[in-house]
């Protein structure tokens, strides 16, 4: 039987707050906070995980076989690998290697309660050096690989950094330009096994390898070193700095006993979830989302294979065309996503549907729409779909998190994968956890009932016409409390006393800034964003996030950027467009020439400014908001480019400056 009410508000008030109605004990009493009997801080975690499955794999990675270099049909060299099977390191290794490796980071001086910084891509020694630095109470500050040099050496000061972790490819690329922007960095650790010597480096910084500080400490004399006593469950964890999509990135200070709440809230969620479990790491483990699960997997005895956005799949873009993708070969039963990997995995899909016979489409449609009518009845369907195979067959729980999911992806993902998509809300301030949906809500647009570790309470927005008391439904700006909710921004006190407080009862809340909607089942919708509100000069509020949620659903829009001025009438847009699409209809115009040409033919942008405000009528948009002019760019928006975060959010002020000549034109500027 479904649950008819997954929520409901503990005072009676349509405000709130609202817990989840299978609260152990019932809605009225404390919120969850603790997974194992006495498991408190997250060393202990570890702990149980090697205690209990000593034998059991924990982190896997593949080896490198061969790396090639693919010469393409535009002339551009791309450099594709051959990767080998998983290479496993059991319970009991990773925790021996963690002990290790902090006493040696204790005997170059690292002390406990001193910050220390981790800038790695994900990979098994990322998760080694953060149990190391959990066991000996060394907090770890987290910085995104993606982060400019500015940003990057603003996080290491602002912490005081003395001791980094990194890559060999990292070190050479970003922190180098930067070093001598951080004056107390004396010690740089490489995860990398080899070169193992480091000329040429500033006077004072010393460079060592991962190897070789394991080594030093286990040395006799130094197995002792800097152990200070266990670290409490108050005590900072991880100071994760914040992706950012607007100014100077933000450090989020995480207690032991915030990460250990939120991820028993999150446990909760995921069904029969045990030690025969396989997850797929791949997401930047500096995002709260990737570090959140995985400590999941650790805490449950699961093995986590490593992987990469560049080679998780056959289709890759670094697998060598007839090697196997890493979903291929590790065949994952869990994996966490964000909406734009989903993207594109489901817009990938498409247009190869799009190429098939008219036959095959039309039995791919058949059984598409048998599906989702069985699914939408609530029954299980035996047929099975060749698509699933593109994550290796196994998958039984996806999680999406740091964006909104689009209805047609999540239906895809459901039917074609054959696999729950567990839509889930949370932010870094609150340890990634908030809502999560249940596996059998097979509802789009919805984010799920609020976790066993928290609660949520609607406050009105007057100005953006919100309030608890809106028929049908309450509305108004989403504010989460619980024991996962963060110790606030680090030496950040003016934007502390915004955005948290404490209430009577000693607990801490964060106002989020995001406009909820919750359902009388208890599920939460999330429907505008305080920040993307803007005002036109005839009065009418537009929601840019609204905008652009609906017009991604748009076959030709990869990615939309809506932009509105308040001393202007009306909105305009940047777009991604999709390319197959727009070189289809620039083939049936007669148009010929580059990509970029293509992009910025005034034609094009006519035709498709003329498709999305159909899309846009469709969706129920106003007039009001459907852009009126917009710009075609030919470059895709990655991490890289800095025009979004890590997690694909876009960087609005970013996206402001970089087409400012576009927003003069379009606004009739020149």
């Amino acid at each position: 039987m479904i649950p008819a009410c997954l929520a409901r508000s503990v005072s009676g008030r349509p405000a709130g707050p609202y817990r989840a109605t299978n609260q152990v004990g019932g809605i009225h009493q404390k919120l969850v906070w603790s997974l194992h009997l006495g498991v408190d801080t997250l060393d202990k975690v570890m702990v149980h995980g090697a205690t209990r499955f000593p034998e059991r794999d924990c982190l896997g990675t593949r080896e490198v076989l061969n790396e090639e270099d693919e010469l393409q049909p535009n002339g551009k060299v791309f450099k594709k690998v051959i990767l080998g099977e998983y290479q496993w390191m059991s319970y009991e290794e990773t925790y021996q290697a963690a002990v290790c490796f902090g006493s040696g980071l204790a005997a170059l001086g690292q002390r406990p309660q001193c910050n220390i910084a981790i800038f790695c891509e994900t990979r098994a020694e990322w998760m080694i050096a953060a149990q190391a630095c959990f066991i000996y109470n060394f907090p770890l500050v987290t910085l995104y690989s993606t982060l400019g040099g500015a940003a990057i050496a603003h996080g290491l000061n602002e912490t005081e950094i003395t001791h980094i972790i990194t890559s060999k490819d990292l070190l050479h690329s970003r922190l180098m330009a930067i070093l001598l922007e951080v004056p107390r960095l004396q010690h740089i650790i490489v995860v990398d096994s080899k070169p193992t010597s480091w000329p040429g480096f500033p006077r004072g910084i010393m460079v060592h390898n991962l190897v070789a500080v394991q080594e030093l400490g286990g040395r006799p004399d130094n197995s002792k070193e800097g152990k200070c006593g266990w670290p409490l469950p108050s005590d900072i964890a991880v100071i994760m700095y914040t992706s950012g999509s607007t100014g100077i990135p933000k450090g989020v200070m995480i207690s032991h006993s915030n990460i250990i709440a939120g991820i028993t809230g999150m446990a909760e969620r995921i069904p029969d979830l045990d030690e025969t479990d396989t997850y797929i790491g791949y997401l930047p483990l500096a995002h709260v989302l990737e570090l959140s699960a995985e400590m999941v997997c650790i805490s449950h005895g699961c093995r986590i294979g490593y992987s990469s956005p560049q080679t998780l799949a056959d289709q890759s873009t670094k697998i060598k065309k007839g090697s196997k993708g890493d979903t291929s070969v590790l065949k994952p039963t869990l994996m966490a996503a964000v909406p734009e990997i989903m993207d594109r995995i489901y817009k990938n899909v498409m247009t190869k549907v799009e190429e098939m016979s008219s036959v095959q489409r039309t039995l791919f449609v058949l059984a598409y729409n048998y599906k989702m009518e069985q699914m939408t009845k609530g029954y299980r369907t035996p047929k099975q779909m060749h698509v699933r195979s593109l994550l290796g067959g196994h998958m039984r729980v996806l999680l999406s998190g740091g964006a909104p999911l689009s209805a047609a992806t999540q239906r895809f993902m459901n039917i074609c994968l054959c696999c729950p998509v567990g839509q889930g809300y949370g932010l870094t301030e609150t340890c990634g956890a908030g809502t999560i949906s249940e596996m059998w809500d097979y509802s789009t647009g919805r984010v799920g009932a609020p976790l066993v570790c928290s609660e949520i309470t609607l406050k009105n927005w007057e100005e953006g016409g919100y309030y608890s008391t809106d028929k049908p439904n309450p509305r108004g700006e989403i504010v989460i409390g619980g024991p996962n909710v963060t110790m606030g921004y680090y030496k950040n006190e003016v934007k502390n006393r915004e955005d948290f407080f404490v209430d009577s009862n000693g607990q801490r809340w964060f106002c989020t800034g995001d406009i909820g909607e919750l359902h009388p089942d208890g599920c939460l919708k999330i429907i505008d964003r305080k920040k993307d509100l803007v005002k036109l000069q005839a009065g009418e509020y537009v929601s840019l996030g609204k905008v652009e949620a609906m017009l991604k659903n748009c076959p030709f829009v990869d990615n939309i950027c809506a932009y509105a001025n308040s001393d202007q009438s009306y909105v305009i847009g940047f777009v991604v467009p999709n390319q197959k699409q727009l070189t289809v209809l620039a083939e049936q115009r007669g148009l010929r020439g580059s990509w970029e040409e293509i992009c910025n033919n005034p034609d094009m942008e006519r035709d498709v400014l003329r498709i999305i405000t159909e899309a846009a009528l469709s969706a129920k948009l106003e007039r009001f908001e459907i852009p009126k002019k917009i710009r075609l760019s030919a470059e895709p928006w990655t991490p890289e480019t800095g025009l979004v975060t890590d997690a694909f959010k876009l960087k609005r002020k970013e996206l402001k400056s970089h087409y400012q000549d576009d927003i003069e034109r379009m606004y009739g500027g020149k």
